[in-house]
Formats: C-alpha cells, sequence, structure tokens
C-alpha cells in the first residue's frame, strides 16, 4: 500500500524532476555544425568597460561593460594574420546565437568576435561571473513595436536600439583595433587591420547595416534577415523616409521563409525590397527556403521543438543542412571580399 508519506515523496520529487525534463524536451544536447576548414579553433572571452557610456537600463548609472567572445584559428605561424570579423546576435539572442558560423569562419582563417549586447542580450555573463539578463524595459519595447500601427513610435525605437547596438559594435572594434596596434599578444595579434567585416542576425544585422555609414574600415557586411532600420530618417505622411545614398560596402542579405514573400509589404524593409528590385553592383540577396527567421541561427539545433513552434510547423529543410547552406554562403562572400580578388575593388 502507497503511504501519505511515499505520496508526499513523490510529488516532491516530480517537481524537482518535471521541470528539468521539459527543459531537456526543449533544449536537448547538441553540438555545433562540424567545420569545414582545416585550422582548429580556439576560443577566448573578455569583457571591455566603456568608460565614456553609462548604462541606460539599469540603476545607480555604471559604466557599459561589453562582452566579447573569440573563435579563431590556431597555428604555429605566428606571423600570420587573418580578416577581422564581429557578429551582433539578434533582439533577444546571446554571444552564441551563430556558434556554428563563427566556428566554420575560423576554420577558414577569421577572426570572429560575437558581442554579448548588455540588456539586449536574453543574457551575457562578465569576466567576474556576474551575469546580465534583458531588461524589461527593452523586452516590452520589443513587444509593443509595430510599424504598421505605429510608425512614429517605432521610428523612436530604431533610433534608439540602433543607438545601443552601434555604439556596442564601434566601441568593441575600437578597443580591438587599439589592441592589435599595441602588440598585444593572443587573439588580438592574429587580425588583420585593413580587412573587416561585420555581421548580425535579426536587429544585430540591422546594426551592422549601420556601421559602414559610421566608419570607413568596415570592407563587408552581412546581415540575416535585417532591415536597414538606420537608413530610416524619420516619418512623414504616414510612411518612412529613407536615406537617400547608396550603400557604401558590398553586403548580403540573406533571408528564409519567413520574410521573403513580405519585403514589400513590411514598411521597416522598404530598403531591402529596393536592393532586391534594383541591387547594387555588390549587393546579394539569397533567399535559402524551406525554413523561419530562427532557422538562421544555432537555436534550430539548441531547441528543434521551440524553433518549429516559432516558426508556425516543420522546416521542409534539416536543421543542419540548412544551417550548412548560410555558413557556406557567409564563407564565400566573406572570402570573396575580405580575401579575394574583389577585396579592394568595391569602391
Amino acid at each position: 500500500m502507497i503511504t501519505k508519506r511515499t505520496i508526499c515523496r513523490l510529488a516532491i520529487a516530480l517537481t524537482l524532476i518535471l521541470p528539468l525534463a521539459a527543459f531537456l524536451v526543449l533544449f536537448p544536447p547538441h553540438e555545433p555544425l562540424a567545420v569545414t576548414g582545416p585550422r582548429p579553433v580556439s576560443t577566448i572571452r573578455y569583457s571591455y568597460v566603456n568608460k565614456g557610456s553609462i548604462e541606460q537600463n539599469s540603476a545607480g548609472g555604471k559604466e557599459r561593460v561589453v562582452n566579447v567572445t573569440f573563435w579563431y584559428p590556431q597555428g604555429d605561424d605566428d606571423d600570420e594574420t587573418y580578416p577581422l570579423v564581429l557578429f551582433s546576435h539578434g533582439g533577444l539572442g546571446t554571444e552564441t546565437s551563430n556558434e556554428s558560423l563563427y566556428l566554420e569562419l575560423a576554420s577558414h582563417g577569421y577572426v570572429v568576435g560575437s558581442i554579448g549586447h548588455p540588456r539586449h542580450s536574453l543574457w551575457t555573463r562578465g569576466d567576474g561571473g556576474q551575469i546580465t539578463f534583458v531588461s524589461r524595459e527593452y523586452f516590452n519595447e520589443l513587444k509593443w513595436e509595430d510599424a504598421k500601427q505605429d510608425k512614429e513610435r517605432s521610428y523612436r525605437y530604431y533610433q534608439k536600439w540602433m543607438a545601443t547596438r552601434t555604439a556596442d559594435i564601434n566601441f568593441a572594434l575600437d578597443t580591438i583595433l587599439e589592441k592589435a596596434a599595441a602588440g598585444e599578444i593572443g587573439v588580438y595579434g592574429l587580425i588583420d587591420p585593413s580587412r573587416i567585416g561585420v555581421m548580425g542576425h535579426s536587429l544585430g544585422g540591422a546594426a551592422a547595416l549601420a556601421i559602414p555609414r559610421q566608419r570607413a574600415d568596415v570592407a563587408a557586411v552581412i546581415a540575416l534577415e535585417s532591415p536597414f532600420l538606420y537608413d530610416i530618417t524619420g516619418v512623414a505622411n504616414g510612411e518612412f523616409v529613407w536615406l537617400d545614398e547608396a550603400y557604401p560596402v558590398p553586403v548580403l542579405n540573406i533571408y528564409s521563409d519567413a520574410a521573403w514573400e513580405h519585403l514589400t509589404e513590411w514598411s521597416q524593409y522598404g530598403r531591402n525590397a529596393a536592393l532586391l528590385a534594383s541591387p547594387q553592383e555588390t549587393t546579394v540577396s539569397l533567399h535559402l527556403p524551406g525554413a523561419g527567421h530562427f532557422s538562421l541561427t544555432d537555436f534550430s539545433l539548441a531547441s528543434p521543438l521551440l524553433t518549429r513552434l516559432l516558426e508556425g510547423g516543420q522546416s521542409t529543410h534539416d536543421r543542419e543542412g540548412y544551417l550548412s547552406e548560410v555558413n557556406r554562403a557567409c564563407l564565400d562572400f566573406f572570402d570573396r571580399y575580405l580575401k579575394g580578388p574583389d577585396r579592394d575593388n568595391h569602391s
């Protein structure tokens, strides 16, 4: 006979086990994709204190700390240097959101730094182990933003988000280049400052697209399903007003099924639609069918179930194969403009 004490113990055990079981179902053990490049890859993480920036979404007026995780090629040739690529994660992403891509690029001879944007990242961990979670204010802004209903509010949010993201990217990039120029050893000694690319997913891609508008040392950009939010300069007569300047560097825009059919419909993607209709010589718009927005990241590996739910059904591509297509397209593009014969011919 089962006693009351046994039932109580069983209830306690289930209370402890069920959340763990649910977590394992939602986030089963996974590994990044195997790399195809010849170089073994190392990783290291740094936190940079931006003494000129006060954290806006936290109490106490603390200086903003930007975390950057690097993936870089191992090798015996200390004189060899590689292009530097910085990545900005999506709206609620993390530094490891596209780890398979970072590893792939590093295995082919790139130094990749992924930025953890404090309070824009779902969570990011500093050098001392402290964890910074996403800001409730920012989370609510993402939830309330709707360009169809209120373009003025969306424009205010875009300006705010781009200011935060681009400040982080510029600060991280300046810090890295200063350390490389100062002759610091380790990952900094592997960087070729004349070959710089930026990339990102979703909101991070929008920030990456803004950087060549702000500085001249970036040679190429990759945006994984991202609107040109920085190019929106205002709202007039109920429509977004766009910067009237050609895009200054080669850019690869990769789209899943989530946005491809909506580029002309979603007003914040107006510049994307224009570049698709009348592309510049060094502008590439690539549609990879069969999956949705989150399948452009390693989230599809970390949580296949949530990815299917968020994307509204089963992808027709297997998740590993789809990510491999994304990574191959990114590698080919950066190889062309950061390493190949077109490196200096896009201006």
